[in-house]
């Protein structure tokens, strides 16, 4: 993965280290991970159509 990546925590992820998420965009990809585990931790990456329209489906139900 890039280490150049600029990640930036989740509007919805609280001060209490619960509910923490981090992502990271290209233009083409989103990297998402869990905060509590760092950069060690495993990361989700999906292209940026597909998480732009999972976020839609989130939106609406």
């Amino acid at each position: 993965m890039n280490a150049r990546l600029t990640w930036f925590k989740s509007s919805y992820s609280d001060d209490q280290g619960g509910n923490c998420l981090e992502a990271a965009r290209t233009p083409e990809r989103i990297h998402i991970r869990d905060s509590k585990l760092g950069p060690q931790g495993p990361t989700f990456t999906t292209a940026a159509p597909a998480w732009t329209a999972f976020l839609a489906h989130a939106r609406s139900v």
